[in-house]
This record gives C-alpha cells, sequence and structure tokens, in this order.
C-alpha cells in the first residue's frame, strides 16, 4: 500500500517544510526580509529600479496625523488603504467611490464614514494586521482597475498575478481571481479562485478554489481555462527585475495589470505559498531542482526569463 505522502512526493509535490528548509532558509537571508515585508521599502526600490507601481498617495505613520485625513483623502474618489507590514491581504480597505453626502463607497458597495475609515487606520497602526503584532503604518494608494479580458472571471476586485522566481528565474506563474466568497479580494485563502498559466503562451489552465480543482469561476459560471494575459512577456521581465529589489532566491512576486497603466508590481513575498502547484497540475521540486543545479545565473533579466521558459519546456506537463 502506498502512503499518500509517497504520493505527493512522487509527482514533485514540495510541502512547507520541505520549502522553509531547503528552498527559504539556504536561499533567504533574513537581513533581506525587510526589503519585501515593508512594502513602503519595496515600492522605493521599485520606483528607483524603473519598476511600475500604484501611485502613493500618503503614508500615516502616527495616530494625530488622522486629524488631517479629510484634506489629503479630498483629491481622490478612489483609493486603497492597506497596511505597511500586512501579511495574508489583511487589513486591506478598498474605497470605489464617494457617494453626494460625502460617504465612501468599498468596492462590494458597503458605505462607510470618515470616521470609519480613521477607525480602520487607527486598527492598521496598532498592529492589528501586522506580522507579528508589531506597530504599523498606513498606506493610501491608487486604485487599480483590472484589464477588461478579466471582466467575466473577476468578483468585484481586481485579479492578481504570482509569480515564484527562483535564483532570479521566474518558474511558476497564477493567476488569483476575485470570489464573491473571497468578498471581492485576490487571496486564496479568503476563497478566491486560482488559475495555473502556461508559461510558454501566457494562457490559464487549470483552476483551484478552496484546495479543490475547478473549471469555472462559481459567481459567473465562465470557464477559468484559456484566458490569455496580455503581455505576459513583459510581466516576466518584471519579476525577473524583482529580485534586484531584494536578493532572495526564493521569491514570490505579485503583479496586477491595470486598464490604463498596464502591468504594475503589487508586493513582493518572501514566503510564498504552495497552492501555485495545484493550480498548476504540476509539482515544484523537479524544476527547482533543476534551476538549482544551474551555474552562474545571467544578470540580464531578460536571459533569466529564456532560462525560466526553457526550464518549463523541459518539464511541461499537457498542458505546461
Amino acid at each position: 500500500m502506498k502512503f499518500p505522502w509517497t504520493r505527493l512526493r512522487e509527482l514533485g509535490i514540495v510541502g512547507m517544510n520541505q520549502r522553509n528548509a531547503e528552498f527559504i532558509m539556504p536561499y533567504n537571508e533574513r537581513r533581506y526580509y525587510p526589503l519585501v515585508d515593508n512594502k513602503i521599502i519595496t515600492k522605493q526600490r521599485a520606483i528607483a529600479r524603473g519598476i511600475p507601481v500604484p501611485p502613493l498617495y500618503g503614508h500615516i505613520e502616527l495616530e494625530h496625523q488622522t486629524a488631517h485625513l479629510h484634506n489629503l483623502l479630498a483629491s481622490y474618489r478612489e483609493f486603497v488603504i492597506k497596511p505597511a507590514n500586512g501579511s495574508g491581504g489583511n487589513g486591506i480597505l478598498v474605497i470605489a467611490g464617494k457617494t453626494a453626502s460625502g460617504q465612501f463607497r468599498k468596492a462590494n458597495d458597503s458605505v462607510i464614514s470618515l470616521e470609519d475609515i480613521k477607525h480602520h487606520m487607527s486598527n492598521i497602526l496598532s498592529g492589528m494586521y501586522s506580522l507579528g503584532g508589531d506597530t504599523d503604518s498606513a498606506i493610501i494608494e491608487y486604485r487599480v482597475r483590472h484589464d477588461p479580458c478579466f471582466n467575466e472571471v473577476s468578483y468585484k476586485g481586481v485579479p492578481d498575478i504570482r509569480l515564484i522566481v527562483f535564483r532570479g528565474i521566474p518558474l511558476f506563474g497564477m493567476i488569483r481571481l476575485p470570489t464573491r466568497q473571497s468578498d471581492g479580494r485576490a487571496n486564496l485563502h479568503q476563497g478566491a479562485v486560482g488559475a495555473g498559466i502556461d508559461f510558454r503562451t501566457g494562457r490559464t489552465h487549470f483552476g483551484v478554489m478552496n484546495s479543490r480543482p475547478v473549471s469555472s469561476h462559481p459567481d459567473t459560471g465562465v470557464p477559468i481555462a484559456g484566458i490569455d494575459i496580455p503581455r505576459w512577456q513583459q510581466m516576466l521581465e518584471m519579476a525577473a527585475t524583482c529580485f534586484e529589489l531584494a536578493p532572495l532566491g526564493y521569491l514570490g512576486v505579485d503583479l496586477v495589470l491595470d486598464q490604463d497603466q498596464g502591468p504594475m508590481m503589487l508586493e513582493l513575498n518572501a514566503r510564498p505559498g504552495l497552492a501555485i502547484q495545484i493550480a498548476n497540475h504540476q509539482g515544484l521540486e523537479p524544476v527547482l531542482r533543476h534551476a538549482q543545479a544551474l551555474g552562474t545565473i545571467p544578470d540580464d533579466p531578460c536571459k533569466r526569463v529564456r532560462i525560466g521558459c526553457m526550464i518549463r519546456e523541459k518539464f511541461a506537463t499537457s498542458p505546461a
């Protein structure tokens, strides 16, 4: 009789313990973690490197700054508030517009007041959503409007694209699609759909929701497979370039595709999750092992993208 974990090992599935011991600890020096854990630092480094990011509207670091929030927000009908050191997509507040009475309309169409926003900011500053529960700061930034190609597979939110970059080489990708269950958030743990992406074509194939395979979006019924991601090559090159922002050997890069500004880097992750394997119907281990055995890695991000595509071609499933 075969034990379940034996079958998973045969499929090359990487578990959390293996990921931590063999890919995160040897390749991700802890001194570089603040470069990705703090979204303000990440944004500043991306801008310096010429990588597009959602424009910053404001940065609230102290409680007394919320007294001037009305003036800061007066110029913007839409914006996003998020903790600078948040994790798991928690603490993100998306404002999609204002009412005639000056209230704020959330992405799910509910309405909140300025006092509600101040209260949310206080929670962020207190560390309610931060890594380790430490005190935090709040970011106010541009609200991304997703590309129209995702209209029928996204519920009241913005899909994002997660890429695994190992030794500076993009190797795996998936797109996370918001659902009613996830309350419009592109977060798999909250009920979003993850769809694997064919590295050669930038086209979606398999889907996963709540760790179970799915073939269509639960709210629209539209098939998940067969969506062509616009500007896929550009996003691969952007992900490879993000390795220069934080020299972490095992890195998660989150990108979005804005309808006006095109691809933008949303954030980086030093501990990317493993559901990307289910979304792609393929284990990470053989692909990572092959990249691990390579000698000198080129400095040119475009060359690293080509290496990644060749590796994925070598280990292609059906579809890749």
